[in-house]
This record gives structure tokens, sequence and C-alpha cells, in this order.
């Protein structure tokens, strides 16, 4: 794929997530495929979906935590944008001839307050993402992230910081 058409695809709607314990550590996983990479959870926003319901989903969907078990604090005051490497944008996300479908997603954030016990956390889902996860402090995420996705949790963290 060239250059201008991979820049002519459309963002994925997507909702992130940063979950805080009482302490004000950032729950993250490390990703099952790359496992060097660790990230807070995110996932796509369905056709009609709002992005806090798809927020509260994708936290079950990939933490086990329910809703019942989080305050939704904050959410990102704008959609935030970020483009994959094309390589990841071809591996995961691809129409059926194998072309790339999105350039990168635009993501509402969402700043979640942990009310439960550690013991809620299960990432041993359905679909799994996750091989382990932990509780870091922000600045330790940013070190630890995939890199392409470094500068939008560098934004996230700006915004939601007066909250850690």
């Amino acid at each position: 794929m060239k250059n201008s058409e991979f820049a002519a695809l459309p963002y994925r709607p997507n909702a992130g997530l940063v979950l805080l314990n009482p302490e004000g550590k950032v729950f993250v996983g490390r990703r099952l495929d790359m496992p060097d990479a660790w990230q807070m959870p995110q996932g796509g926003i369905d056709t009609g979906e709002m992005p806090e319901a798809a927020a509260l989903r994708e936290l079950a969907e990939e933490t086990g935590v329910l809703a019942d078990a989080v305050k939704v604090v904050a959410h990102s005051r704008e959609w935030l944008k970020y483009d994959f490497p094309p390589e990841v944008a071809q591996r995961l996300f691809t129409k059926k001839n194998g072309v790339a479908r999105f350039r990168g997603q635009k993501q509402r954030w969402f700043l979640l307050r942990f009310l439960g016990p550690d013991s809620c956390i299960n990432i041993h889902t359905e679909a799994p993402e996750f091989s382990e996860w932990k509780w870091m402090e922000a600045d330790e995420v940013l070190d630890k992230i995939i890199p392409f996705k470094r500068a939008i949790y560098r934004q996230v963290f700006d915004e939601f910081g007066r909250y850690f």
C-alpha cells in the first residue's frame, strides 16, 4: 500500500481506559501478541454504541472488572488520534482482500477509579488480551508501553494528571 493510500484510510473509533487504584497507580497488562509491550485497556466502539458504554464493556472484556467496581471520574475533552505503523495496521485490521482498513485510532479516553479488591481483576477472559497485569506508576507505564502509543499516553496522562 502506498503512503498516500495509507494516509487516506479512516481512524478506528476506540475507547481507552486509565484505571486507577486507591494509591493512584495505573492498571496495565502485558500484551499476549507483543510480550515486551504493556498497555492500558482499550477497544473498538461498535456502531451505535456510546463511548462510555464501550469503555465499560472493554473493561469487563479485558480485565473482568464490572461497572459496579469502578467510578467514571473524567473523560478526555476531545478525541485523540494516533497512527499505526503500517505493518501493525496490516496485521491487526485488514479487509478480506488483505488491505488495511484503518490508519490508526481515534480514542475517547476515560479515567476510572477502581473501587474493588484486586481479586475482582481476571485477565483470563473469554478472549484474553493480556498474559499478566500489574499496577504501575504513570512514568513507568510510559517506559513500558508500545513505542507508537507513547505520545498519546503522554497526552492522556497530561490531561488526567491532576487525578493521580
